[in-house]
């Protein structure tokens, strides 16, 4: 998943703790209220809204401040989530998480939503990479360089250890974004009953 904003200008950022986590779940839900996605799992705006918070909470505290990296701007106006080449895949434990975030999910698609979701995890490649799992900037803060400041932070290291990078893009207009950061499209995605495309992407380190 992924919201940004185009600008080149690099802005100071800095990694999160504990602290900066309720910010932040508010930035990305804003964040992510109009991507196709979340508008394909969690069905009419009070639900999303709401499933948003819950999902990026759980993603935040059991998934990436303690075993992967989260980066955010010193006003906490966008962050990024990346899990690096040694953190473990998701397993049954971290599915429990996000129990509280079924209730908010589409009713009679959730099975084919879940599937998508299974899938796209399924065709994340085995081979050792940073792996960009969330991105975001609030919409108020779009076009001042934040995503691109948050995501050249990891990878310049990519670049410096000669390590790939990954991620799926929930939006087309973020494509070309991306492609500027290196990125290149491998897969579209296409969920099942008529939901959203996922461009998945690839980077090699640039020397």
């Amino acid at each position: 998943m992924s919201s940004l904003d185009p600008a080149p200008n690099r802005k100071s950022v800095r990694r999160a703790n504990a602290e900066d986590v309720p910010a932040i779940v508010e930035v990305l839900a804003r964040a992510f209220d109009d991507d196709p996605v979340a508008m394909y799992l969690f069905p009419g705006e009070r639900s999303r809204r709401r499933g948003l918070r819950k999902f990026f909470a759980v993603q935040l505290r059991h998934g990436y401040l303690d075993s992967g990296e989260v980066w955010t701007t010193e006003d906490r106006a966008g962050a990024a989530l990346w899990a690096p080449p040694d953190k473990p895949r998701p397993g049954p434990s971290d599915l429990l998480h996000l129990l509280p975030v079924v209730p908010h999910l589409l009713g009679r698609r959730t099975v084919s939503a879940l599937s998508f979701v299974v899938r796209t995890d399924a065709l994340r490649p085995r081979e050792r990479h940073w792996y960009l799992a969330t991105l975001g900037t609030d919409p108020d803060r779009q076009g001042q360089g934040i995503g691109s400041s948050l995501l050249g932070e990891v990878l310049a290291r990519c670049d410096a250890e000669a390590t790939p990078a990954y991620l799926e893009s929930s939006k087309e207009r973020n494509v070309p974004f991306y492609a500027r950061h290196g990125f290149e499209v491998t897969r579209e995605l296409k969920a099942p009953g008529g939901g959203p495309t996922l461009w998945l992407m690839w980077r090699e380190p640039r020397p």
